[in-house]
């Protein structure tokens, strides 16, 4: 990862702790980590390591992967009982297989990391103890098995009521392309500027590094709009929460929870993530990704639903797979083609500084 970018990031810790404050955290999560990657072969299904290396490196103690496993976040290679000596509380799952599950061949890796004195933090949608090993294995050694992709028990339906202060959805064309990175770094960006502001997370990632949040892939899907009127309640008239998307309107398996996020969010404004040259949807080949004009329309016919005057604020393209030059003439020939602002965060520069005055305008 360029220094550049991990400075980006690093700034936005800065930032963390005001916004875990105002959001009721699940629970204390045993910190730092070791990440377990698993057999993972493909970084997109490791996206839970790599955001806690980028925005909360300093939680973070090193990886633990199995043979086979083909995805580095670049930390140090450690087992279970070095981590423990280096400090580490707990082993953290970094990756999602397909529905979540704990995979049979974790088992041993896992039982290792209880043994070795560490808990475990999951954000798959199995639990833990699920797994009678490992409810066994916890119970024995006196550790804690520490799901985070659960929600709480008291979520109502939607009420469609109009909340005080302001809010920012991120939402895209297909899912893992950047949507918690833009949120991340606009509010980071808002607070540089002395706005008062709080990162919203809606996923286990973002729920790891601020500290609190709702997996909304886990609420049951009529109480999905009521969930997120939960997650951003009333707030002072120039307040702005940021919120973290999740999936696409167009996706055909992840729709829904975007829908609900999008009506229950109410946003003032939404910025559409994007990863120029992808043409498939995450996981599901044959599905065509939408055009980002496409994404723009919908969003906006269907969050003016809860909210007439919502708008977008610009378009945030995950640039990683491009030079600087390549980039930098791709999204300004996308911002001149939809005159609108296109920007990479995770670069900067005054590309992103103008699509964060369009945000604030």
């Amino acid at each position: 990862m360029p220094d550049s970018h991990r400075q980006v990031r690093q700034v936005f810790l800065q930032t963390i702790d005001h916004a875990a404050d105002a959001q009721a955290p699940l629970q204390s999560l045993p910190q730092p980590y070791l990440l377990f990657l698993g057999d993972t072969v493909e970084e997109g299904f490791a996206k839970t390591a790599f955001g806690l290396r980028d925005w909360a490196p300093d939680k973070c103690t090193g990886e633990y992967a199995l043979v086979g496993a083909a995805v580095s976040t670049g930390l140090p290679a450690m087992t279970p009982q070095e981590a423990q000596r280096a400090g580490a509380r707990s082993l953290l799952i970094g990756v999602a297989n397909s529905g979540g599950v704990l995979a049979d061949n974790w088992l041993p890796a896992l039982v290792e990391a209880l043994e070795a004195g560490l808990d475990i933090v999951s954000g798959l949608h199995m639990r833990l103890s699920e797994s009678p090993v490992l409810a066994a294995t916890a119970e024995r050694l006196g550790r804690r098995l520490i799901d985070v992709r659960h929600p709480p028990r008291d979520i109502q339906v939607g009420t469609g009521r109009k909340r005080s202060g302001k809010r920012l959805l991120t939402v895209g064309t297909d899912c893992a392309l950047g949507k918690k990175y833009t949120a991340l770094a606009v509010a980071r960006a808002f607070a540089d500027r002395g706005v008062s502001t709080d990162f919203r997370a809606t996923g286990q990632t973002g729920i790891m590094i601020a500290g609190g949040g709702v997996p909304m892939d886990a609420v049951v899907s009529d109480f999905e709009a009521g969930a997120a009127e939960m997650l951003s309640p009333d707030a002072a008239p120039d307040h702005w929460d940021v919120i973290e998307g999740q999936g696409s309107l167009f996706h055909p398996a992840y729709a829904a929870v975007s829908m609900g996020l999008l009506h229950g969010s109410q946003p003032d404004c939404i910025i559409v993530c994007h990863h120029p040259g992808r043409t498939e949807m995450l996981g599901t080949p044959g599905y065509a990704l939408p055009s980002v004009e496409e994404v723009i329309d919908l969003n906006l016919r269907i969050g003016s639903r809860t909210n007439a005057a919502i708008r977008c604020a610009g378009l945030s393209f995950n640039t990683a797979h491009l030079s600087a030059e390549q980039a930098h003439a791709l999204m300004e020939a996308e911002s001149q083609r939809l005159g609108l602002p296109v920007a990479d965060p995770i670069r900067g520069g005054a590309a992103f500084d103008r699509l964060i005055d369009r945000c604030l305008a």
